[in-house]
């Protein structure tokens, strides 16, 4: 009787081990995110002159869309759609510079209570990068950050979990540098991870390094930093991938690449689609895209289907096996049974809103400049300067923006905000993040100092892309 329990006893502390042995591994998650690439900054997408050898090697070897759109036509609500896989208007990040909610629900918290260890590197542009921010990307569910309140470019000084670091280096090959060393560490820890790489190029103003430029000093002076800035991403990417290869982790990542919006006026090209960044037509929206998970997708294909932003939330946890506890309706879809072959449409529309509401100026190397430091030195940390308005003040308006301050949630340091009343313009040192797109559309700018009465009751810009897929307008 003793040897009979002793048996079953044997078979029942193995039944646990086997069944964990049998568990499916969590794959690696690497987002990587351009800033203001348009749809044909590409090579491999026909443009002229650019020089993308990396990304134009993945476009061959991995997976392809062809019609991939951004959330909205500018930075911010498209980062929250990734983050969320909820449409702009859905969770109020309606414009660039808007935070995200602090009770929205994102993919680093979701893949950290299952596990994960996440890290966000580069821009952030959807809160504080402050130490006791709301809506830091710490607050947001990653484990470690370095990052941008906004776009930055040479020698960037970034905000590492609330404390200011100065860096050397094009910004991308900076932004690339810490991806590695955090991919590398959870590495060596056997720890599965998420990596959100967001470059903050090639958005204006544009400063790449003399050998990026040099490639195209056969072009108009005007297109020089902008195409070099584009070429060295293209480094930087190509450097995270094949780190992935040197770390043998290729099989078990997932590496997802695209840009947050369409193509920027003047300099940028959308592959000769109507619009430009700001706009509700595919100029603005359509960006380039490519994926590799070689264990699971192991031959190029190209995907014709519509997709979107707010896909990759849903996509990535279904990958992952991952679920959160309680999830606010989604807008994005899982393209799983797409990329698997087992489907060749989307189950639901798109749909695309402007809503009226204006962007808020994010003047990143502005604000960073306000942080103390004892020298410029390159990679010397300082303590973050305490907030004397302190975000834990929380302003309950009508967008659900806890902690705001006045609409300025980003700052680091302790310079205060300009309180600007609602309609009045941007100074003009505010307005990059429009990339002029504002004076191609003076109707939505007010002169400074002149208060600009809200519009209300008139209709938004809407786009359904079930309709007019891949239709150049």
């Amino acid at each position: 009787m003793n040897r009979i329990l002793s048996v079953l006893g044997a078979v029942f502390l193995l039944a646990p081990a086997a069944s964990a042995a049998d568990a499916p591994k969590k794959p690696n998650v690497v987002l990587v995110m351009a800033d203001d690439q348009g749809w044909g900054d590409m090579a491999y997408n026909g443009h002229p002159h650019l020089k993308t050898p990396n990304f134009d090697a993945m476009a061959k070897e991995a997976i392809r869309f062809d019609l991939f759109h951004a959330a909205a036509p500018v930075c911010s609500p498209t980062r929250a759609s990734v983050m969320t896989g909820r449409t702009p208007n859905r969770m109020a990040t309606f414009k660039w510079g808007h935070p995200i909610r602090p009770q929205e629900t994102t993919l680093a918290q979701v893949l950290k209570a299952a596990g994960y260890r996440t890290g966000h590197f580069g821009k952030w542009h959807l809160g504080s990068v402050q130490k006791d921010g709301l809506a830091t990307p710490g607050k947001c569910g990653f484990d470690e950050w370095v990052s941008a309140p906004n776009f930055f470019d040479l020698d960037p000084v970034l905000s590492d979990k609330g404390k200011a670091v100065e860096f050397k280096g094009d910004s991308s090959d900076v932004t690339a540098d810490l991806a590695v060393k955090f991919m590398r560490d959870c590495a060596a820890k056997k720890q599965p991870f998420l990596t959100v790489v967001w470059f903050g190029s090639p958005h204006a103003p544009h400063k790449a390094l003399p050998e990026d430029r040099k490639l195209y000093d056969a072009r108009p002076a005007a297109e020089r930093d902008f195409l070099g800035e584009i070429t060295a991403m293209d480094r930087a990417f190509g450097r995270i991938r094949s780190e992935i290869k040197k770390l043998g982790l290729t099989d078990d990542t997932i590496l997802w690449y695209c840009s947050d919006n369409g193509a920027l006026p003047k300099l940028g090209s959308s592959g000769g689609r109507r619009g430009a960044k700001g706009q509700v037509y595919e100029g603005g929206l359509l960006v380039p895209a490519l994926l590799e998970w070689p264990s699971r997708y192991p031959k190029p294909r190209v995907i014709s289907v519509p997709c979107v932003m707010s896909d990759i939330y849903p996509t990535v946890l279904e990958w992952a096996g991952a679920k959160a506890d309680k999830q606010p309706p989604l807008d994005g879809i899982s393209l799983v049974p797409l990329l698997d072959g087992k489907a060749k449409a989307r189950s639901k529309p798109i749909g695309f809103w402007d809503h009226p509401t204006g962007g808020v100026g994010t003047p990143s190397k502005e604000w960073m400049r306000q942080v103390p430091r004892p020298c410029r030195v390159a990679r010397r940390v300082v303590e973050t300067a305490p907030d004397r308005e302190r975000e834990g003040r929380q302003r309950a308006d009508r967008r659900g923006f806890g902690g705001t301050r006045g609409g300025f949630p980003h700052q680091v340091g302790t310079v205060r905000p300009r309180h600007r009343p609602e309609g009045v313009a941007r100074p003009a040192r505010d307005r990059a993040e429009a990339s002029r797109g504002d004076e191609e559309r003076p109707h939505r700018v007010a002169r400074i100092g002149r208060a600009q009465p809200q519009r209300r009751g008139l209709p938004s810009q809407v786009s359904d892309l079930t309709s007019c897929a891949g239709r150049r307008r």
